[in-house]
């Protein structure tokens, strides 16, 4: 007997064999027989086939096997226990009779026609969206689902679906390369490494640049494997390789990497390489994971206690009974309200709520442990008076670092000044926690965050993050860490604004003055004509934009920097296009909430879990897309909305 699917199975019965007739039966050849009545025995046999050798009976559900010999009640209960329902698939022997006689071609016309590619196409998408395997498509439970809804359904091979994304990325790829065409500022990269589950070592580069209407793009440009022995050399020759792909290699302003030394050689050779082409060009370590270290050290004291408490929030989590508990306890201890799921995540915001826990509902948290006697008791979880201690005294510690990030991962354009505006406000908290503090445990937590930060600041500090740090609109000076504000980094400043945005190059602006002072007002004055062009020459002698610019107090720290230069560029023509090019440079590698929240679980899973074969193309379909890129085929433009409407249209005529 052939296999059959599941959709076969409902409706064709199991055919028994056929063994030629004894000698009784031959005596009894002439005689009439009584027609047997239908019993339910009949019907048990229909769900299961007789083995070739005739020894033993097999259940078609779950091919579980029986001896020939087995009583056809045994048989009954089997299906009742396994499979329960299994009468409803055929209530009569006149029902299954219908079903067999019924036309292969009226089967065909129950359900609605399939467009193969149609469906393939949206497979391909949800897998890409997904950050899925193609091999998941080969599982043979999602194969015989899809032939349980429609037998002629054929989906594309693991081998074809990798082929296709990989066109599709090519074709994608062409238009970003176009679009990064196009633009006419500095560009600055960022670096961001990992190990994969089949340990291949991955490198990620991403491009940061300001159009011409102060909107900031970040668009992924490759995810390379960098082949062993993973040294400075492989890193700075596939950076190489992804720049001129993109044909930026003369754009490039800046660099920020994760602060590994590979990252940070290969940084260097490519600095030199630029050097050498006359091409100005930096790079400086991610603020973000240096603060992540830094918080991290300060963690190191108190982690098995966060082990204890997150083991309490995973279960609070899960059962509602157990949040209802602990809400009461709350409301009973005046401990505040709580909403739930309380985040649980192994990031900082995660580590920072079981802090929070801790330090507002300490004893909301023991008697839930308490009341739930059978869910915790053999597990410990209930802190001691020291353990609580050490909690609410981090907690205080940690409380402004906290702020700090979430100031970040919620700043609309964390700009290299407002980074280290930051970073220096967190370097103020660990120095005046060495001095004063006299818990003395803390004070070496404090000395080991303090090494981090003078290896920080020490990286950081130069000319290329100086004028990021003052073209943001909200720091200038006045707000500059002090181990960079000097006067030799504003006067070098100075010389590189003058010399690289001259008013040569822009011969429709003038400093301070836009070309509307000429050409508005048609009946001035030959006086006033004198004037202007006095007051154009002064500023061109005695000051330039950027003297004005600094001169003028700093907007407040919740001003938008790009709307503030949008609305200011016709005063500083020259000098905003110094600071679209500066703006750009990143103060973190990576976004900050994928470093400082549970956003950044998902990345982690789909860097880790993904094989070498997909790696590359799903990861870069996935940036492409959200940034506005069409989803393309061999350049033609899918339209996914359209096969939805399509098989909608399909299975409205079916129906009618």
């Amino acid at each position: 007997m052939e296999k059959r699917t599941l959709m076969d199975m409902t409706f064709v019965p199991s055919i028994e064999p056929i063994s030629s007739a004894g000698p009784s039966e031959k005596a009894n050849a002439g005689m009439p027989l009584k027609q047997r009545k239908k019993s339910m025995t009949s019907l048990y046999l229909k769900f299961f086939e007789t083995a070739p050798d005739g020894k033993s009976r097999r259940c078609k559900f779950c091919k579980q096997s029986y001896s020939i010999a087995t009583a056809t009640g045994n048989l009954g209960r089997h299906l009742s226990h396994r499979h329960p329902g299994y009468d409803r698939l055929s209530d009569t022997g006149e029902q299954m009779q219908q079903a067999i006689v019924t036309s292969k071609k009226s089967q065909v016309q129950s359900k609605p026609a399939i467009d193969h590619d149609h469906l393939n196409w949206l497979l391909l998408k949800w897998l890409i969206g997904a950050s899925i395997p193609p091999a998941a498509l080969e599982d043979e439970m999602l194969s015989n689902s899809f032939k349980f809804l429609n037998s002629s359904v054929m989906v594309w091979s693991k081998e074809k679906v990798q082929a296709v994304t990989l066109e599709v990325f090519r074709s994608m790829r062409e238009d970003v390369r176009a679009s990064l065409e196009h633009v006419n500022s500095k560009v600055s990269i960022t670096l961001d490494f990992w190990t994969s589950y089949e340990q291949v070592f991955y490198m990620s580069v991403k491009c940061h640049w300001i159009d011409e209407n102060w909107s900031l793009h970040r668009i992924l440009l490759d995810v390379c494997h960098i082949p062993y022995p993973c040294t400075s050399s492989e890193i700075f020759h596939a950076l190489m390789k992804v720049l001129l792909t993109y044909n930026i290699d003369s754009k490039v302003l800046s660099c920020t990497n994760n602060n590994s030394q590979q990252a940070i050689h290969a940084c260097h050779a490519l600095k030199e390489e630029l050097d050498a082409r006359k091409i100005p060009f930096c790079y400086i370590p991610c603020a973000g994971r240096t603060l992540k270290l830094i918080i991290e050290d300060g963690l190191l004291t108190v982690k098995p206690i966060l082990s204890k408490i997150r083991e309490f929030v995973l279960e609070l989590n899960s059962c509602p009974e157990i949040v209802d508990d602990f809400k009461q306890m709350a409301a009973l201890y005046q401990e505040g309200q709580w909403k739930f799921p309380i985040d649980a995540s192994a990031s900082w915001n995660g580590d920072y709520s079981m802090l929070d826990l801790v330090r507002k509902a300490p004893n909301a948290m023991d008697s839930t442990i308490k009341k739930q006697e059978e869910t915790f008791g053999s597990r410990n979880l209930t802190l001691s008076a020291t353990e609580k201690s050490g909690v609410n005294i981090l907690h205080s510690y940690l409380e402004p670092f906290y702020k700090t990030t979430t100031n970040l991962c919620t700043c609309k354009v964390p700009t290299v000044g407002l980074v280290l505006f930051f970073m220096d406000h967190v370097f103020e908290l660990i120095s005046g926690c060495r001095e004063s503090c006299r818990q003395e445990w803390l004070k070496n937590v404090a000395d080991e965050m303090a090494k981090r930060a003078r290896s920080f600041s020490t990286q950081v500090s130069n000319l290329f993050t100086f004028m990021a740090a003052v073209l943001d609109p909200r720091i200038k000076k006045e707000l500059i860490p002090e181990n960079l504000n000097s006067e030799k980094n504003l006067e070098e400043a100075r010389s590189h604004f003058l010399r690289d945005y001259s008013s040569g190059q822009f011969s429709s602006v003038t400093n301070g003055f836009s070309i509307q002072d000429t050409t508005e007002d048609t009946d001035v004055s030959f006086a006033e004509e004198i004037a202007r062009k006095r007051r154009r020459m002064s500023m061109s002698t005695t000051t330039d934009e950027l003297s004005q610019y600094l001169s003028e107090p700093p907007a407040p720290i919740a001003t938008d920097v790009l709307e503030w230069w949008k609305v200011n560029a016709t005063r500083y023509p020259r000098l905003s296009l110094m600071a679209r090019d500066y703006l750009a440079v990143q103060g973190t590698s990576i976004e900050p909430d994928e470093l400082f929240t549970s956003k950044g679980d998902k990345m982690h899973k789909q860097q880790y879990c993904l094989p070498f074969s997909s790696m590359q193309a799903i990861m870069c379909i996935n940036s492409w897309i959200p940034s506005g890129y069409p989803f393309k085929f061999r350049s033609t433009e899918i339209d996914f909305e359209k096969l939805i409407q399509s098989a909608a249209a399909s299975v409205d005529i079916a129906k009618s």
